[in-house]
């Protein structure tokens, strides 16, 4: 298993209540969803990955189960990993979702490799 297929279904309804279009892709090992083409969550094991608007970073960071994305060996600023703890109860989830949707349309879109 290389996520957690239960959370992958948590998050789809997460999604779906928040009324966005989402594709779902395998990548990095685990799945992200993409609003508007744009890497919003994802699953990496059984964490949640999510993007987040940078301004409230250092306060997300607060919360149970929380911490630095650290994918690559060094912090990803605006990214954070959320353990099960973290996101136990559907509304733990929805929050962190909601920050991810909410950020979207001002995230940068990746660059296209040619």
């Amino acid at each position: 298993m290389a996520y957690d297929e239960h959370l992958a279904e948590r998050i789809g309804q997460s999604l779906k209540s928040h009324k966005v279009s989402f594709e779902a892709k395998k990548m990095m090992g685990g799945l992200c969803y993409l609003v508007d083409g744009k890497m919003t969550v994802g699953i990496v094991k059984n964490q949640l990955m999510a993007r987040i608007d940078p301004d409230t970073y250092q306060e997300a960071l607060q919360r149970k189960g929380a911490k630095e994305m650290d994918f690559t060996g060094r912090p990803m600023k605006g990214y954070v990993f959320v353990s099960p703890e973290g996101m136990d109860l559907d509304e733990d989830l929805d929050y962190w979702v909601g920050l991810a949707v909410e950020f979207n349309p001002r995230a940068k879109a990746s660059k296209k490799k040619s």
